[in-house]
């Protein structure tokens, strides 16, 4: 499955979510929001944040969305590898080997022209 696919997944999980548990995902998905918009750290920083927390935590499904989040925030390829690699030197090779979904990502992102070019 191709990490575009893996975003979908949880766009369609969170609408489904939304649906049928309003009561209880709405509240958090609204936190969610607030969280991640602009504060004391810029958008690009929390998403470059988030993909080392995925990585650090091995979800893929956070790996998918937070890596397209941050490329269109601005991160380069360059900023997500070393977010990456933070995440790697406090969860160890496990982790690191997520890495890999990262990259998967930032090359299909790329191929559809969401990449960013190194500044």
């Amino acid at each position: 499955m191709s990490m575009q696919e893996v975003a979908k997944e949880v766009s369609d999980w969170i609408q489904r979510m939304g649906k049928e548990y309003t009561r209880v995902y709405g509240p958090f998905a609204v936190w969610m929001r607030r969280v991640e918009e602009k504060g004391a750290l810029d958008t690009k920083t929390k998403e470059l944040i988030s993909v080392a927390l995925a990585v650090a935590t091995q979800c893929r499904w956070c790996i998918a969305v937070h890596t397209n989040a941050a490329l269109d925030a601005g991160a380069t390829k360059d900023q997500v590898m070393e977010a990456c690699f933070v995440a790697c030197l406090f969860r160890g090779a496990p982790s690191c080997m997520y890495s890999q979904l990262v990259m998967k990502a930032i090359d299909e992102y790329q191929k559809s022209g969401v990449f960013r070019q190194e500044e």
